[in-house]
This record gives structure tokens, C-alpha cells and sequence, in this order.
């Protein structure tokens, strides 16, 4: 049976025992947002659980249909639904990216079989970009320049996650690598992989995590745009995530292996990065503009900064 997380105390159980790393960023946070956060990530998760751990298909589909109708309602008796439209603030574009991700929960629910790194990039936006999105209204009434770089922090850690869940998402019979890396790969072959099958994919986990880390890039320089503690916190939370894929792409053809970062390689690595990110200027000053070529896929959606045709790259 799929627990909601109705109170706090739910929500934070979930977020210690499914969230390690974010629990471990929350620490950084004031009481407020962390309040707040937690309560998000309990949400987000519920929605996965959803999708991963209902039985029959069709009825995650409405489960999940209801919940989307709710946000797009801006009210619900699900006590944890409604909580997340108060972080949200009922309306606006927190609750777009909400019903976003909602989207790219329910796609899981079909045949996974990414084409391209477009499809790639587009699915990552709506199962973790728009998350920031919604973070960012967790933590502050934000700047519409800063979405765009909450966008790319989401879709990097997103990137990671499935670097790293290669064999796990397989077993679920998902394929999110695209064919354009690995070709029209059964995720059967993902569990049981022929050598030259694991060489593509331990390739394809290297592109990944090289695409991932021009995203952490461009978001850890939308940080500034958030107040001190958050910003701590997401870094953290970012550089963390970083060190995951690091560890995925040392374990070479270990495909079977969940990398993972220990509690005081988190210590280390928070305490470097907020020395390190402390002394740059981009640590306290705004950017000037976002790349926008990092959105070239992600015309049409909320938080995006869709170049314009024959834009110059990062104009």
C-alpha cells in the first residue's frame, strides 16, 4: 500500500529514509524551507510511488489523473495535495510545473524507449527541471531569470539519476538512454547485456554525465539567485549529486552496482564546496543571462529559455 505523507512527520520520514542526499542538504536550510522543501519532496516522491508501485497501470493513470486534475483545480482534500498548493501558492507557474511533472510521471507508465537526446533532455525537464521550478517557490517567491537555471539543476541531477540506475530502470523495463547512444536496446538486454551491448552503455553513462554537468554548471549560477541559506543548501545538494555520477563512472562496466555517496564523503565534499563556491564571484553576483542553448530542446515548456532561430550560443 502506498503511504501518503499527510503531516510533516510523514513527509519527513519519507525524505530520511528515500532522500538521503537531499536530507542531508535540508541541514543547511532554515526552519521554514525546510519545512517546506520537505514537504515537496514528500510530493514528488508520493507521485513515484504512484506510478512505480501501483499494480494495474490504468489505475495509476487515474490516480495520478486526479491528483493533476487537483493541482489544475488549486484545491484537493488530499491533505498532502493541498499542502503543496500552499508552498506553491495555488496558481501560477509552480503549480504549471507541478502538472508537468505529473506528465512525466504518467509517461513512465507506458513503454520507456527514449529516441534521442531531445526526447532525453524534454523527459528530464518534466520529471526533475520542473522541480526546480517548484523549489524554487518553495524557498522564495523567485525571479523569472532564475527558473531557467533551477530548470538545468533539475535535469542535471535528473541526468545522474540515470546514469547511475542504468540496471535498476532496466529491471522495470525502461530504457531512458536514448537509441541514438545504445540503438534499439530492449531493457531485457540492460539486465543481461552482451559485451559490446555493456561497452555502448558504459559509453553512454560517460555522455550522459558530461551532458549533466554543463547543466550543474549553468545551475549552480542561478544559485545567487536565492537567499543564503538555500543557496548553501541547494550547492550542497547539487555537488553532492555531482560526486554520485563521479562514483557511477568509476565503476566502469559494474552497471549492477548503485553508486552511492557515503555520509562523510557528504561532509567533505559540503565542506569544500561551500569554501570553494564562497571565494567566486558567481557564488554572490547574478548572472548576466542564461545560455539559453542548454533549452534548445525544451521550446514550449514553462521555465524554459528556448533560444530564438539564429540566436548565437548564449545570447
Amino acid at each position: 500500500m502506498i503511504r501518503q505523507a499527510a503531516s510533516l512527520a510523514d513527509a519527513d520520514r519519507v525524505l530520511r529514509e528515500k532522500g538521503k542526499t537531499f536530507a542531508w542538504a535540508r541541514r543547511f536550510l532554515g526552519r521554514r524551507h525546510a519545512e517546506r522543501s520537505t514537504r515537496l519532496y514528500a510530493f514528488c516522491r508520493y507521485l513515484d510511488d504512484v506510478a512505480d508501485e501501483t499494480p494495474d497501470p490504468e489505475e495509476a493513470q487515474q490516480a495520478l489523473g486526479k491528483i493533476r486534475a487537483d493541482m489544475v483545480r488549486g484545491a484537493s482534500a488530499d491533505p498532502m495535495v493541498s499542502a503543496v498548493l500552499e508552498v506553491l501558492g495555488g496558481e501560477g507557474p509552480g503549480v504549471e510545473a507541478a502538472v508537468s511533472l505529473i506528465d512525466g510521471v504518467r509517461s513512465d507508465l507506458g513503454e520507456v524507449r527514449l529516441a534521442d537526446e531531445r526526447a532525453l533532455i524534454r523527459y528530464c525537464y518534466r520529471v526533475a527541471g520542473t522541480v526546480g521550478v517548484m523549489m524554487c517557490y518553495a524557498l522564495e517567491r523567485p525571479k523569472a531569470a532564475a527558473l531557467p537555471h533551477a530548470v538545468d539543476l533539475g535535469i542535471g541531477m535528473q541526468l545522474t539519476n540515470i546514469a547511475r540506475d542504468l540496471h535498476e530502470d532496466g529491471s522495470l523495463g525502461r530504457r531512458y538512454v536514448p537509441a541514438s547512444l545504445v540503438g534499439e536496446l530492449h531493457p531485457d538486454d540492460i539486465i543481461a547485456p552482451t559485451d559490446q551491448q555493456l561497452r555502448d552503455l558504459v559509453d553512454a553513462r560517460e555522455r550522459l554525465l558530461e551532458i549533466a554537468n554543463r547543466y550543474y554548471t549553468s545551475g549552480e549560477r542561478g544559485l545567487c539567485f536565492l537567499p543564503l541559506r538555500a543557496r548553501s543548501a541547494m550547492l550542497v545538494a547539487a555537488e553532492c549529486y555531482r560526486a554520485i555520477g563521479s562514483r557511477a563512472l568509476a565503476l566502469g562496466p559494474h552497471i549492477k552496482t548503485r553508486a552511492f555517496v557515503p555520509t562523510a564523503g557528504k561532509v567533505i565534499i559540503s565542506i569544500a564546496a561551500l569554501l570553494g563556491h564562497a571565494l567566486r564571484p558567481s557564488f554572490w553576483r547574478r548572472p548576466l543571462r542564461h545560455d539559453s542553448t542548454l533549452h534548445q530542446d525544451l521550446d514550449g515548456l514553462g521555465g524554459a529559455n528556448a533560444p530564438e532561430r539564429g540566436a548565437a550560443p548564449g545570447a
